[in-house]
């Protein structure tokens, strides 16, 4: 027998009021192992990334989820295995992305471009985070039960 992969609604239209914040170009829910769960593009974006597909956004969720195992296990090495990341920060030469918990098995993570106000985008977030996080949460997959070469 082997584990099943719930199916969840898509979530993106939880993310329109933080894509509605100047310099936001994307936001994206994804689980702890990397699976869209929802994402939205601000409105009349442009440049090499003006929306984003639902293939770039599956890949962005991956990345997003290598990035927030990657702070974990940093976490864990320099305080602790029990030491929690609230946050995440990525800086490049175009804009920043940051990524946060939004609730059990999930991350929020938000692309601005380099003008945009990044103490608001993290405020906005944790509000979003506070008011929705509860359905932005997703349960792990079931266990994947091995199978048995004897049978």
């Amino acid at each position: 027998m082997t584990g099943t992969i719930t199916k969840l609604p898509d979530l993106g239209w939880m993310l329109r009021p933080l894509t509605e914040i100047p310099g936001v170009r994307h936001a994206v829910v994804v689980s702890e192992d990397g699976l869209r769960l929802g994402h939205a593009s601000a409105h009349n974006l442009s440049g090499p990334v003006a929306e984003l597909s639902v293939a770039e956004a599956e890949s962005l969720s991956a990345a997003c989820a290598a990035m927030t195992m990657t702070g974990r296990s940093t976490a864990g090495l320099l305080f602790g295995n029990a030491a929690g990341v609230r946050q995440l920060m990525l800086e490049s030469d175009h804009g920043f992305v940051l990524f946060t918990q939004a609730g059990a098995g999930a991350h929020l993570g938000v692309a601005t471009d380099t003008g945009a106000d990044i103490g608001l985008v993290a405020q906005q977030m944790q509000l979003l985070v506070a008011q929705i996080g509860a359905h932005l949460s997703t349960p792990p997959r079931d266990p994947v039960t091995p199978l048995n070469p004897s049978s």
